[in-house]
């Protein structure tokens, strides 16, 4: 099994969170301790016997901190090769002591870039002597033990326990394939905010029950970015799935485009029911009421925080998933009546990182999709105009249609989702289905609504479709051939026509 003895142990940590009990259960185990900086005096304040690396090196830290453990003493403690003669030599020959266990974390470089733009403070969170150190160790697995976040305490403690105070190979060679794979995140986030370019790094999450369908195999990983749906906490429910985690996104990214009090409902990635309100629960009540047939099942994201008023009407229909920024204390404790409900709150800050595609092969990458047309970039093809009241709901339309399938068609009004046509063919089909949708929701006064479409009109045919339903405005991106048809079939109907010069295909 290759056991090392633990005796002497070197910690120097970022994030501090479980430290001071670890290192009493070291201390308790008479393991010499070497610490730096905020650390060494986090353990005096408790009373920890450590020594400072200042003092055992006999080097004073310098530029402001810059400098500490880069020193042979350090380095050489964790890189020489505990059965080599030639390094035991040289090793008592400069006075250097074996460090058998290095617990380090870096400093919050990714943190601090999703925080500020602030270059000084980004600069002085990128961490020069603890990747150092943590290569050493890693490097030097057959002989140290390394542990590189707080995650890992419990365990490094169950194994010295059951094993006299000593660990084994498997779980060096483990410990280090984790630090290697953390720096290697490190320095890939650094590489990206200093050149933008596409950099992947992701850090394990879990593995999940199974992927999109049980036969299959499915993990999660975070970008390390602290936003959106991977990097949400759950306040309660079961495990979330690989389903769960895809359509949790597609809400959350959907009522993340509003300012405004709004709700979205997806089921299978797609929009059942989306709306704007005069707050949070009054946007819930208009999505779900927008097709309650297809919201059963589905989840939920606000874009404010859930009240209680709010937990109320959500608590009285099944709903898988629910993503929120907030949530009050009442709201919380009537939701945990549904065991099996999860609750995320997520970061709601504008996403600025790369989407990426898996194709055979190899994957795709482009920037977020994050434009979306002001009314001011509106262009009215139209001899009918709308009123600016009329042209916010126009636009209001067109940003549902932005997380749509294509073909895609959104009829919306007063803030709500009438009808969607989605993931079709051909825009025809996308434009009857979503008219027919509406006009069967009998609880809504359809006649005056709009229409958006996620790509321009092929054909006049679609106009011919939208004034048979009593559309009173339409939203599309130019580009079509056959433009000037269009134009000329909405004006012959008497419809509103405008044009945008973007289009958010989404496949």
């Amino acid at each position: 099994m290759n056991l090392i003895q633990i005796k002497t142990c070197l910690i120097s940590v970022s994030d501090k969170t479980g430290i001071v009990d670890l290192a009493k259960f070291l201390q308790q185990h008479n393991v010499k301790i070497l610490s730096t900086g905020g650390t060494f005096k986090l353990l005096q304040q408790h009373h920890i016997n450590a020594q400072e690396v200042a003092d055992f090196t006999g080097c004073a830290e310098m530029l402001d901190g810059r400098v500490k453990t880069l020193h042979p003493k350090i380095h050489g403690g964790l890189l020489a090769i505990n059965d080599d003669p030639i390094h035991q030599q040289q090793s008592k020959q400069h006075n250097i002591e074996s460090i058998d266990l290095l617990i380090v974390n870096l400093y919050p470089f990714i943190e601090t870039v999703a925080t500020t733009s602030q270059e000084d403070l980004i600069i002085e969170n990128i961490d020069i002597g603890g990747p150092a150190m943590i290569r050493s160790a890693a490097k030097n697995f057959a002989y140290k033990t390394v542990i590189t976040s707080s995650k890992q305490y419990q365990l490094l403690q169950e194994r010295l326990i059951n094993n006299n105070f000593a660990t084994n190979l498997d779980f060096r060679r483990l410990l280090a394939s984790q630090a290697f794979a953390n720096i290697a995140n490190y320095d890939v986030a650094i590489a990206q905010w200093f050149t933008g370019d596409l950099n992947i790094y992701a850090q394990h999450k879990k593995q999940l029950r199974y992927g999109e369908n049980s036969h299959q195999q499915a993990n999660i990983y975070s970008d390390c970015s602290l936003f959106g749906i991977a990097n949400a906490t759950i306040l309660q429910g079961k495990e979330l799935s690989y389903n769960n985690y895809n359509d949790a996104d597609a809400a959350f990214m959907l009522v993340n485009e509003f300012n405004r009090p709004a709700c979205a409902i997806i089921k299978h990635s797609n929009p059942c029911g989306v709306a704007i309100g005069n707050n949070i629960c009054d946007a819930f009540n208009k999505a779900f009421t927008a097709d309650a047939k297809s919201a059963y099942g589905g989840i939920v994201a606000v874009n404010g925080n859930i009240d209680l008023a709010t937990a109320k009407a959500i608590s009285a229909i099944f709903f898988e998933v629910i993503i929120a920024p907030s949530i009050d204390e009442d709201a919380k404790i009537l939701l945990s009546a549904k065991k099996n409900l999860r609750i995320l709150l997520a970061n709601y800050r504008q996403a600025n990182s790369m989407q990426l595609k898996s194709i055979s092969g190899g994957f795709l990458a482009q920037s977020p999709d994050n434009t979306l047309p002001a009314i001011s970039d509106l262009t009215c093809m139209s001899d009918k105009k709308l009123t600016t009241a009329q042209l916010d709901q126009l636009l209001f339309a067109f940003t549902v249609c932005k997380h749509t399938k294509s073909n895609a068609i959104v009829v919306a009004n007063n803030y709500q989702t009438y009808g969607l046509g989605i993931g079709q063919t051909n825009r025809v089909d996308a434009c009857q289905i979503a008219c027919e949708k509406a006009k069967n929701m009998s609880t809504k006064d359809f006649s005056g609504a709009f229409l958006a479409s996620d790509a321009f009109f092929p054909f006049a045919d679609n106009i011919e479709i939208a004034s048979s339903y009593q559309i009173s405005g339409i939203i599309a991106p130019a580009g079509s051939i056959r433009d000037n048809e269009v134009i000329a079939k909405a004006n012959e109907l008497d419809m509103a026509l405008y044009f945008t010069n973007t289009r958010h295909f989404r496949h």
